[in-house]
């Protein structure tokens, strides 16, 4: 097995540093052989598996490039055993090392390691753990960013497709390379990553590698490569969150895939059912079907996206329609089948009856659940929720042990990476003795769907349960002109505004650069801004911010470019 250099940002060279391993050194999946010194600090070179040392082909001090050969390792046996065996029997043997603290972060996600650099820069000593070989957790390694990027691409060949409609003539032979937009996924996950861990060494932040578990309410065991025994005056958990196991027969067949296996697959299957028409599921559809795929999307709800505004989710159906999409609501999947050609049978069932879709590929994308198995909460006394799904915590992110905390998707709040490193950091405020607590009521939310969708504050049923007099003021992308250039008209931006107080308290955008407008509303929401004080702010023309003013005046003397 060859152990190669990762891909180094903009095609530059890295330098050897320290090589942890020599011939013949036995390594268990995770451990470090060696690091490599590049633009952005420090990149651990890790072991994919267990094996043993059989070369070292560079030496400390030498330059690599992207995909260099750097080690060979041989399948390790013991007694006619893989090594790849029992790493907790290994562990016991191995010597302790004792570990003092100010404050001990488990999670190196984006509630994790943001709150580990705004402690330290607060002059805390912080220890950070994280169990996976990379920093970064879910959002940076196979959520959020590895999705955007292919997001991204496949805007870029949609936009191809449709670049005579400005001028720009192709001819017929164009081609998705898949690989390279995994490679250049892959490129853009590396090059935050490795920032993040040059972050780390910047703010004197020890990394500990290994899976942590209380001992007792200030003492966890972590055990890796080595075990340290950390004692800490204040603890963090920020396990984040894991993919929900879904109990549907045939799950397991080879072409069923999950987010994290989507975001590795270097082939581009002609057709595919996405189970599930959350977040995740109508991201990966909007990104398959603008490379050309074939997207049939089964939704067991009545609509899609349930937790928004109905208004918002019948705008993307009809887009969803109008891209060729294949929409199925009120759908429950009851099994999955291998044709006898090797295709996915996906069944399921309807207030008319049972239904079938035959697909090269099947994306299981029904949601996220808080990661809490193996954390030894119980040897702390760490309460959960009601309902065992979570962490419980108050505003301040303290849970029911007063110096330990816990943020992120482990709280089962919130679960947006943004919502983690706001939690994380009035954590360490709490601990340092502020009062602040963390407000919900204005966090926007983005979907990368096409046309992007975003809201944030309240939305319409929310006003009606929560019996709010409100009012709302509802624009079309269609008379911006900005948006007309684009060739984007579709979508609208929805205000809406408390008829008591005068403020507006919702806005929700589906249509071009929704992901960067919602900052502008989250701004005026969280800031108690009323219509009057928008209206009477100037926004640049022509941009697709000017329908915030329209919408704004739609509140009282009505929108002026609004037929």
């Amino acid at each position: 097995m060859q152990i190669k250099m990762s891909i180094i940002p903009g095609g530059n060279t890295g330098i050897v540093g320290e090589i942890h391993v020599s011939l013949g050194s036995q390594v268990s999946a995770g451990d470090t052989l060696m690091e490599v010194e590049i633009s952005k600090g420090n990149l651990e070179i890790t072991a994919e598996e267990s094996g043993i040392i059989s070369r070292i082909l560079v030496e400390e001090g030498s330059e690599v490039s992207s995909n260099d050969v750097l080690v060979e390792m041989e399948p390790m046996q013991s007694n006619g055993i893989e090594a790849k065996g029992d790493q907790h029997a290994l562990n016991e043997e191995m010597p302790t090392e004792d570990i003092d603290t100010d404050l001990l972060i488990i999670g190196a996600g984006p509630g994790g390691y943001v709150a580990a650099i705004y402690a330290a820069k607060k002059g805390l000593r912080v220890t950070l753990v994280e169990k996976e070989k990379t920093l970064g957790g879910t959002c940076l390694n196979v959520g959020c960013i590895p999705t955007k990027s292919l997001v991204k691409s496949s805007e870029v060949c949609h936009s191809v497709k449709n670049s005579g409609l400005f001028g720009i003539e192709t001819d017929s032979s164009l081609q998705v390379n898949m690989k390279q937009m995994i490679r250049r996924k892959e490129d853009v996950v590396d090059q935050l990553v490795s920032g993040i861990s040059f972050l780390m060494e910047k703010n004197d932040i020890p990394v500990i590698h290994g899976d942590a578990s209380f001992l007792s309410e200030n003492k966890v065991l972590v055990t890796g490569k080595n075990r340290y025994d950390i004692t800490a005056k204040d603890i963090i958990i920020a396990t984040g969150s894991k993919i929900s196991k879904v109990n549907i027969p045939g799950i397991d067949l080879p072409f069923v895939m999950n987010s994290t296996d989507a975001l590795s697959c270097t082939e581009l299957p002609k057709s595919i059912t996405i189970i599930g028409g959350g977040v995740i599921g109508m991201e990966f559809a909007f990104i398959y079907r603008n490379l050309g795929v074939d997207v049939h999307v089964v939704e067991f709800m009545d609509r899609l996206l349930s937790m928004l505004d109905s208004d918002l989710t019948d705008e993307l159906e009809q887009e969803a329609e109008q891209a060729g999409i294949h929409v199925h609501t009120g759908a429950k999947v009851s099994k999955i089948q291998k044709a006898h050609n090797g295709e996915a049978i996906v069944t399921y069932e309807t207030a008319s009856g049972e239904e079938l879709l035959v697909s090269e590929k099947v994306l299981v994308a029904i949601g996220r659940e808080p990661n809490i198995d193996g954390l030894g909460l119980d040897q702390a006394g760490v309460q959960l929720v009601e309902d065992g799904k979570g962490i419980a915590v108050d505003k301040q992110m303290r849970t029911n042990v007063e110096h330990i905390y816990a943020i992120g998707d482990v709280t089962n709040i919130m679960q947006l990476a943004h919502v983690a490193s706001h939690q994380g950091i009035h954590a360490v405020d709490a601990i340092l003795g502020a009062q602040s607590e963390m407000d919900y009521t204005a966090v926007p939310n983005v979907i990368f769907t096409s046309p992007e969708i975003a809201n944030v504050g309240l939305q319409e049923y929310e006003c009606e349960a929560q019996g709010i007099d409100y009012q709302v003021s509802k624009v079309s992308f269609a008379s911006n002109g900005k948006a007309l250039t684009m060739n984007e008209p579709a979508g609208f931006i929805k205000l809406i505004k408390d008829n008591q107080s005068g403020q507006i308290i919702g806005g929700a955008i589906i249509g071009p650069d929704a992901s960067s407008l919602i900052s502008s509303l989250t701004i005026a929401i969280s800031n108690k801004l009323t219509e009057q004080q928008i209206t009477q702010t100037i926004f640049a023309h022509p941009t697709t911010a000017e329908v915030i003013h329209e919408a704004a005046l739609g509140l009282s003397i009505g929108a002026l470019h609004e037929a």
